[in-house]
């Protein structure tokens, strides 16, 4: 389909289409590339043509990414209607946890499952994950499985309706910042500093939580593009998504900066060679 902008939705014709079991919940998951696991969890309103420049980058760099499709169409160019009507249907489902009080979203078992079954599949020390806004929390949930090794949040946005929020329950928030003490991981966190979705105050609860095992970056939100898609633009409404929708892909932008900083981070946790 044709956009704004000359934009187009993403086929993904260069991504394998599998169908990953997990204790008996079926979902698909676009895999492409070589060489150690890297889970790329989309952002709202799904596996959107910017998501899946990023995945391709990953691949560039040596990684096999597994991006599982949790919401809305994939590879569809992010329309402002058609993603307000995704973020209204992925409130209510029992998957997410969306609002305070809510806890762990339930679909972090299943990703801890894909993360297993991916490690076991390619290899290496372990596996990469990356979650971005509404899924970016999902990144640290996941450490609870031990093949998981290298976790990157993104603009993490859960809860939505508390700035300050952590989308996780306080037994599984024990457990995972038992696992960072015993295992040494270092948690690698983005975020624009006047994003009203993930604010300050989120970041400095990660901080209280993880201590100096959280490295949480912050961009100016002069350095957000300022031609997003039209959900980004019309909805979201403030600069967000570091690496994908809100990056200027120029050498030496800030967000590009970012972009390879994950991408070293990965390398040297999964001692990837791109």
């Amino acid at each position: 389909m044709n956009t704004d902008s000359g934009r187009h939705d993403d086929p993904i014709s260069d991504f394998s289409r599998q169908l990953v079991d997990v204790d008996g919940v079926v979902k698909a998951v676009y895999v492409a590339g070589s060489g150690p696991a890297v889970v790329l969890m989309p952002e709202m309103p799904g596996i959107s043509p910017d998501v899946l420049r990023m995945a391709r980058w990953m691949r560039g760099a040596g990684f096999t990414v597994h991006i599982p499709s949790l919401f809305g169409v994939d590879g569809a160019y992010p329309t402002a209607e058609g993603g307000e009507e995704v973020v209204r249907r992925a409130c209510v489902s029992a998957e997410f946890r969306a609002f305070a009080g809510g806890g762990t979203s339930p679909v972090t078992a299943w990703l801890r499952g894909l993360a297993r079954q991916a490690h076991a599949a390619c290899g290496g020390p372990g596996v990469g994950a990356v979650g971005l806004c509404f899924t970016g929390n999902f990144a640290l949930t996941m450490t609870l499985e031990p093949a998981v090794v290298a976790p990157v949040l993104g603009h993490p946005s859960l809860p939505l309706d508390d700035p300050a929020g952590l989308e996780i329950g306080d037994e599984d928030a024990r457990a995972v910042r038992e696992r960072v003490e015993r295992d040494g991981l270092k948690v690698l966190a983005y975020r624009f500093e006047g994003d009203r979705w993930c604010t300050g105050r989120r970041f400095a609860a990660y901080q209280a939580l993880l201590g100096d095992a959280f490295d949480g970056r912050v961009l100016p939100d002069s350095a957000a593009n300022t031609d997003p898609p039209p959900f980004f633009r019309d909805r979201v409404g403030t600069p967000h998504s570091v690496v994908t929708a809100h990056l200027v892909d120029e050498a030496g932008h800030p967000t590009v900066q970012a972009r390879d900083q994950i991408l070293a981070f990965l390398a040297e946790r999964l001692e990837a060679r791109g």
